[in-house]
């Protein structure tokens, strides 16, 4: 296809899912729709090179730091300081994966297959890699076309899940509205003296505050960030990395907050990340998906039943709603940047104004950015190095 045909397919596609998620108020997410209409789409003909042909992989994938960097100045100290509970509910999800598919699913589906499943679905492309490549080493090759395809189709358990849960902990928070607001007086006063604080780094004058120069701050801050996780080895991983270096650089007034939308590049910029995301569904062929079509529904399956039961009950013992607790657990089915997608989207999908929306926002979407991180970018590259050494 030729470039502008495909990046017309491609944005037609987009608009479909958003109308849709609009449609169902989010039940339905814009990735889930979008997800299932590229899969048929490549059943059908459409090109496997689309997304390379519209020319988004590469800035797609450049961009994956600018925006990893950019969730950070949408986060803060005192975010990360309250955000301990969602931690440990992550972390409880992953742990619920891979006990359950261990302890479960081995007599389903084999221990190969089990042990396989449970990285992957804990994490993305790279726990799928790490089990691939011990698998391929095994001779267990069937095993490792397993593993890519679980990064390939987990969203479409995942989407659903956290739409569904998050939509039901918006109507909660819109049902306590008045005394959230009320509780929330002092903490924005708070909030809006701790902005008005004195930075290290004085503001640019509003002259040189262009949409050049900000993208200029925060290419420079995601380029640091990745010289930094060099000189730890890469222990931290470089996108882990770029959230801290973004926290940190938002509160010391290098970066402006919400960067990105100040400097009218968010759209574009999540255009060419999620076509990263939706490019791995060419290589789900109908042949592949049928002939491992069990074990990938069994193991997604006993997953999600995993996640969802270790994270209400860590929920429940740490007072967080069962809605929010699942919700916070699914993020590892799909991880960046869904988590910051539908969290928009419930928020849209059930506001009736902008100080809802943001009401909502400012409850769901730093809970869901950390669980996001937590469980696809740490949580599960661990659990992989565990579950390697138990082929």
């Amino acid at each position: 296809m030729e470039s502008l045909l495909s990046l017309s397919f491609v944005l037609i596609v987009y608009s479909i899912g958003d109308y849709i998620s609009q449609k169902t108020k989010s039940i339905v997410s814009m990735m889930f729709t979008a997800s299932a209409l590229f899969l048929v789409g490549f059943w059908l003909g459409v090109p496997e090179t689309l997304f390379e042909d519209a020319q988004l992989m590469g800035i797609g994938s450049l961009l994956i730091g600018l925006l990893i960097t950019h969730m950070g100045t949408l986060l803060n100290f005192e975010d990360l300081k309250v955000q301990w509970k969602t931690v440990l509910i992550g972390l409880s999800a992953v742990v619920g994966i891979g006990v359950f598919l261990f302890a479960v699913g081995t007599p389903i589906l084999g221990r190969e297959y089990a042990v396989a499943a449970a990285p992957p679905i804990s994490g993305g492309v790279v726990a799928a890699i790490i089990m691939g490549e011990v698998a391929t080493a095994k001779g267990f090759n069937d095993i490792a076309v397993f593993a890519t395809i679980l990064v390939v189709v987990q969203g479409f358990f995942g989407y659903p899940i956290a739409s569904y849960f998050l939509n039901k902990e918006a109507k909660l928070i819109l049902k306590r509205k008045n005394e959230f607001t009320q509780e929330n007086l002092t903490t924005s006063n708070s909030k809006g003296q701790a902005v008005s604080r004195k930075k290290i780094i004085p503001p640019l004058p509003k002259e040189l505050q262009t949409s050049f120069v900000l993208l200029a701050k925060l290419s420079l801050t995601a380029l640091l960030s990745f010289k930094l996780a060099e000189l730890t080895n890469n222990i931290i991983h470089p996108y882990v990395m770029c959230l801290l270096v973004g926290i940190v650089a938002c509160e010391i007034g290098f970066l402006k907050r919400d960067i990105l939308t100040q400097s009218n590049s968010s759209g574009l910029a999540m255009v060419g990340l999620m076509a990263v995301i939706f490019s791995s569904l060419a290589k789900a062929t109908p042949d592949m998906i049928l002939s491992l079509l069990f074990p990938i529904v069994a193991s997604l399956t006993l997953g999600t039943i995993g996640i969802i039961i270790f994270s209400a009950i860590v929920g429940k013992l740490l007072c967080i709603s069962p809605s929010m607790s699942i919700a916070i657990g699914s993020s590892a089915l799909f991880g960046f940047p869904g988590t910051y997608i539908i969290s928009n989207e419930v928020a849209t999908a059930n506001a009736k104004n902008e100080e809802e929306k943001q009401m909502i926002l400012a409850e769901i979407l730093p809970k869901m950015l950390v669980a996001g991180f937590i469980t696809v970018t740490i949580a599960s590259v661990i659990l992989a190095g565990v579950m390697a050494k138990m082929f």
